[in-house]
């Protein structure tokens, strides 16, 4: 192939950002043109920091949210290092420091307290609460970032009760360890979500970076802040104040700019509450912004996944009633009067499985509680009526109820499957959090020898 003198022989590209032009030479040499805008000196130092503190292949190896999600991120670490500074001059001066009457001992007897009580906390917590963390990242974000500065204030408060001084700064950092767990597991969590070409180590490693970069910034901030607030109470509290508020803010925009394509219960119920009344399937785009970030998100049925069967039913009779005409791989146990739905998960249920059966936990929950126009999706006026018995609270047949939905949801689920697929939803996994049992309940129908 003849190639021309100053003819362009090839491109190349590093993610978005740099282009090469290759061109030849008369000598027969390749020669290089990087494709640069005005302003070289600018995006040479832009390139530079860019790959200090961002991830390689940034803005293609990340999720679009993440520029929005660290720049609000990075706000709420600098607000949350100045006040960290004002709570640990706090504790100094309340152990003593600068005091000639106490004591080296009673200074390390509170301090060991302190961290013996945190050590104790995160275990307790981890315990509690560790396999929740990743259904509502979100949310426990926050509340971590609450009870953190919950906790700051404590501690900026402590030498003010001398009496007290122990007892708060254990409870504080009791606070600061469940802080700790609760951070640092949904920060594990985003940045899986952030992750797009299995780099979770460089996001996290990034991430890293960028926080120290701005605790270094805080921690020169705070030696020019230090000598002011030293015997200043009121200008203390003021900063405290301000700081927390802005660091409260800048959390919930953070948590806000990040759009989760996986399901969890909240965005679940969301979407599928959305679909039945106007048969269609919102993205994540806009189902996340309405994803609530407090705890205790209200649902009219406490829905356990994966339940086991010895907390259903210790009834031959009425577990085999369960399994008449029953092709799914899941079992609804539900109970109006309680307030209660459990599902068996089959040994064999898959994410999708697990989908369709948090959505018929939801589909009862609706017949309970909202007016949606459902003879619309379904035609079935033996759902409405299913739907006037649920809310009249009437005596009705358990299993006639969980037989009626069973067919209503299997003629609207592949539709549903189909939309969250279509709209951008993740169905392959999901952040529903079942419980670990399983049931097989084929081997009834097994001949044993």
């Amino acid at each position: 192939m003849t190639v021309l003198q100053g003819q362009v022989v090839c491109t190349e590209s590093y993610g978005s950002r740099k282009t090469h032009h290759y061109k030849s030479l008369p000598d027969g040499r390749l020669s290089c043109v990087l494709d640069t805008p005005e302003g070289g000196g600018y995006r040479s130092i832009r390139d530079f920091f860019t790959a200090v503190f961002l991830p390689q292949g940034y803005p293609e190896s990340v999720s679009p949210d993440y520029l929005a999600y660290q720049i609000w991120d990075t706000v709420q670490a600098f607000a949350s290092s100045i006040t960290g500074t004002l709570a640990t001059q706090a504790v100094l001066k309340g152990v003593g420091v600068g005091d000639e009457t106490s004591t080296v001992t009673a200074a390390t007897v509170t301090w060991i307290l302190k961290d013996g009580t945190g050590m104790l906390g995160r275990i307790v917590f981890a315990w509690s609460k560790g396999s929740k963390l990743d259904c509502d990242a979100k949310q426990w974000r926050l509340f971590a970032d609450v009870l953190n500065d919950v906790a700051i204030l404590m501690e900026i408060l402590a030498p003010a009760f001398p009496a007290f001084f122990t007892l708060i700064v254990c409870i504080s950092g009791f606070f600061k360890c469940i802080v700790g767990v609760a951070g640092g597991a949904t920060r594990a969590a985003l940045t899986m979500h952030q992750a797009r070409r299995d780099n979770m180590a460089d996001v996290s490693a990034k991430d890293g970076s960028q926080e120290t970069l701005v605790n270094l910034a805080g921690l020169l901030f705070s030696l020019l802040l230090i000598p002011l607030v030293a015997d200043n109470l009121c200008l203390t509290y003021s900063l405290y104040g301000f700081f927390t508020i802005l660091h409260l803010y800048a959390n919930y925009r953070a948590v806000r700019a990040v759009c989760m394509e996986t399901l969890n219960r909240a965005r679940l119920s969301l979407v599928f509450q959305h679909f039945l009344e106007a048969i269609e399937i919102p993205g994540p785009d806009i189902i996340n912004p309405q994803e609530p970030l407090l705890p205790g998100f209200r649902h009219q049925l406490k829905i356990t996944l994966g339940a086991p069967l010895h907390s259903v039913t210790s009834n031959v009779a009425e577990f085999q009633k369960a399994l008449e005409g029953n092709s799914t791989n899941y079992l609804i146990f539900f109970n109006q009067a309680a307030g209660t739905v459990f599902v068996l998960l089959h040994r064999q249920a898959r994410s999708v499985d697990v989908i369709k059966a948090c959505s018929h936990a939801l589909l009862l929950e609706v017949l309970l509680s909202r007016d949606v126009a459902l003879d619309v999706i379904v035609k079935k006026k033996s759902l409405l009526a299913v739907q006037k018995q649920l809310r009249e609270g009437s005596k009705n047949n358990g299993c006639s109820v969980i037989s009626e939905t069973h067919r209503v949801l299997d003629m609207i689920f592949p539709k549903f499957l189909a939309g969250l697929t279509e709209a951008g939803w993740v169905t392959e996994r999901n952040l529903l959090g079942p419980e670990e049992w399983r049931v097989d309940w084929t081997i009834a129908g097994k001949k044993t020898f």
